[in-house]
Parts: C-alpha cells; sequence; structure tokens
C-alpha cells in the first residue's frame, strides 16, 4: 500500500474532481494493466547494462497520457509534474522517485511504434469503451 502524501491529504479534501480526474480513473479502471505490461516486457531492455529501466507501466501511463491529450514529449513530462489528476494516474510520489524524462519516453514511443504496440492498444481501449457505453 503506497503512503499518502500531504499533497494527496490535500486533494482529498477538495469538493469536486476535474473532468480530466474522472477520465483518467475511468481509463485506470478499464485497462488491463498487467495484460499490456506483459504484452510490452519481450521487448523492453532487461537492464544488463547501463541505469536500470524505469517499470514498464510507469512508462505505459505516461505514454498513454501524451496520447490522449495531444502532448510532445516535454509537454508530457512539464505537464505530470504541473497535474496532480496526471501524477495521481501515473502512480508518482514526488518523495520516492521522478517523472521520467522526455528522452526515456521517446525511446519508449519508439519501442511501441516499432513493434506495433501503440496501435493494438488503441483499438482496444475503443472495443472497451464501446462495451462500456461510453
Amino acid at each position: 500500500m503506497k503512503q499518502e502524501s500531504l499533497c494527496d491529504m490535500e486533494y482529498g479534501c477538495r469538493k469536486k474532481k476535474t473532468k480530466r480526474e474522472e477520465f483518467l480513473e475511468i481509463m485506470d479502471e478499464i485497462i488491463p494493466w498487467d495484460e499490456w505490461v506483459g504484452i510490452i516486457r519481450p521487448y523492453y531492455p532487461a537492464g544488463k547494462r547501463g541505469r536500470p529501466p524505469i517499470e514498464i507501466e510507469i512508462m505505459l501511463r505516461m505514454y498513454l497520457l501524451q496520447c490522449w491529450f495531444n502532448l510532445s514529449d516535454e509537454g508530457v513530462e512539464d505537464a505530470i509534474y504541473d497535474s496532480y489528476a496526471m501524477r495521481k494516474f501515473m502512480g508518482i510520489n514526488f518523495f520516492e522517485q521522478d517523472v521520467p524524462d522526455a528522452t526515456t519516453l521517446l525511446h519508449f514511443r519508439h519501442l511501441l511504434e516499432e513493434h506495433g504496440i501503440g496501435k493494438l492498444f488503441f483499438e482496444a481501449i475503443n472495443r472497451c469503451l464501446e462495451r462500456a457505453g461510453r
């Protein structure tokens, strides 16, 4: 269980959620994260050389935010630092970790594009949303 930060406590006292926060909560519920991480895992660096790779799910969440909100690599990095809803969706607590940088996202996005995985995910999201009537 993740420890709640002061920011989480402050935001928990709000009377209203933003549309962005509601959207991200819905997406967090309908996406089969373990399944999607499993699809990416065979192509993801094992981290045998260089710095350890960032968790696949964190990179996937960042990539999806980029696509959903039409942001550049640098733009999504800044937006996560700036937006509580995006940071919550990412599961990032600044006491424990930083937002992955734009270059790391660029490499992740290229990996997904190279293997046709991004298109597969968006087709799956559309099917889930259609089934849910959204």
